[in-house]
């Protein structure tokens, strides 16, 4: 049998999942609920959701087994918390929290009721970043070595009407952004031991500049650019700058440096993309990997069948810790000034199998 889910948030993030979750057949999505009820039916009503309505509906729902939580940030706790009292396993939007005490309750009390929590992004789960993990595992270009995050540009409030949460507690380039490289950073060159930072804010006040709200200002209370050092476990280190500060919009550079060779992947914030691998300063192998029915989703189809067969899901909640425990140090350092040690470590666990897929059932329920 499909298992039960239930959406919590029907904003804008909702439209991606749902248009994905639907199509997949180890699922049944059974409601969605909202504090906006209307909002919630509108969406159920645009991709054949039988049931809507509030929070309550999806969480106490008897059918749904689990809660995607797409709320906003500062509420990912609470929600995923009040599905996991309810005996739901959890998929929740990045990131997994706002602080480490808050997240650490959530898994921990996850873990004493018997239910997984699962954290976006799922987009390294996607055929794009999998394949370069395959490759980079497979051991033909020897050591990893080194890795290179990039994420610049001007930032929201070039283009979206009500930006205020990009700049507020819980947002910045490196919680709202960061997520995507880290996640692919860890999950290729293994956890993160320690962090050292420098960065800040460009400008204290912010102006809006497209829509209705256009001149209105605004205050900035996060680190707006992150110049980041990353040490890894295994003796590999990661270069990465998160910037809503550059006049220059450079998005998706994310390499993985090994002795004999250097991959370039796709976006990490994409499903699918080039994959080309560089010896010896020359292109060797440039690979277009297609996104073969992947989207925002695919982490609640690799959760229902890493339940089914026992296994631990790879976007898994002590991954989406760590990336919080990375991303928190990052900040901190830029505050103080100091190098921060990361103490939490994330489970190990393989690449997905190369023509693993979505669309074909194959969970036991």
């Amino acid at each position: 049998m499909p298992v039960g889910v239930g959406l919590v948030g029907a904003g804008n993030i909702s439209t991606q999942y749902l248009t994905h979750l639907t199509t997949y057949p180890d699922l049944r999505v059974v409601a969605v609920g909202d504090l906006d009820p209307t909002r919630a039916a509108e969406q159920a009503r645009a991709f054949g959701v039988p049931i809507w309505g509030g929070v309550d509906v999806v969480v106490d729902h008897p059918d749904v087994e689990v809660v995607v939580n797409l709320t906003i940030p500062s509420a990912h706790v609470e929600i995923s918390t009040r599905a996991v009292r309810a005996g739901k396993h959890v998929w929740s939007e990045k990131p997994l929290g706002l602080d480490r005490g808050s997240a650490r309750a959530l898994l921990d009390e996850a873990t004493a009721a018997g239910v997984q929590v699962g954290c976006a992004p799922d987009t390294v789960l996607g055929p794009g970043l999998q394949a370069t993990l395959r490759a980079l595992a497979g051991g033909s270009l020897g050591r990893p070595v080194a890795g290179l995050a990039i994420m610049q540009g001007p930032g929201p409030d070039a283009w979206h009407p009500d930006p205020e949460f990009f700049f507020a507690e819980g947002g910045g380039p490196v919680l709202d952004m960061g997520p995507y490289y880290l996640t692919a950073l860890v999950s290729g060159l293994g956890p993160v031991t320690s962090v050292v930072a420098a960065g800040g804010r460009a400008r204290d006040v912010r102006r809006i500049v497209a829509g209705p709200r256009t001149g209105t200002e605004f205050a900035v209370s996060v680190p707006t650019t992150a110049n980041v050092l990353l040490r890894h476990a295994q003796g590999a280190s990661s270069v990465c700058l998160f910037s809503f500060d550059s006049g220059r919009a450079r998005t998706g550079v994310l390499e993985f440096q090994a002795v004999d060779g250097t991959i370039v992947a796709p976006d990490p914030n994409r499903f699918d993309g080039t994959l080309t691998t560089h010896v010896a300063g020359e292109p060797r192998d440039v690979v277009e990997v297609e996104a073969d029915g992947a989207g925002r989703g695919i982490g609640v189809v690799d959760l229902v069948r890493s339940l089914a067969q026992g296994s631990t899901p790879r976007a898994n909640g002590e991954l989406a810790y760590h990336v919080l425990d990375v991303m928190l140090a990052i900040n901190e350092s830029i505050e103080s000034g100091e190098a921060v040690v990361v103490s939490s470590v994330p489970p190990v666990v393989e690449a997905l199998p190369e023509g693993w897929s979505p669309l074909v059932a194959q969970s036991s329920h």
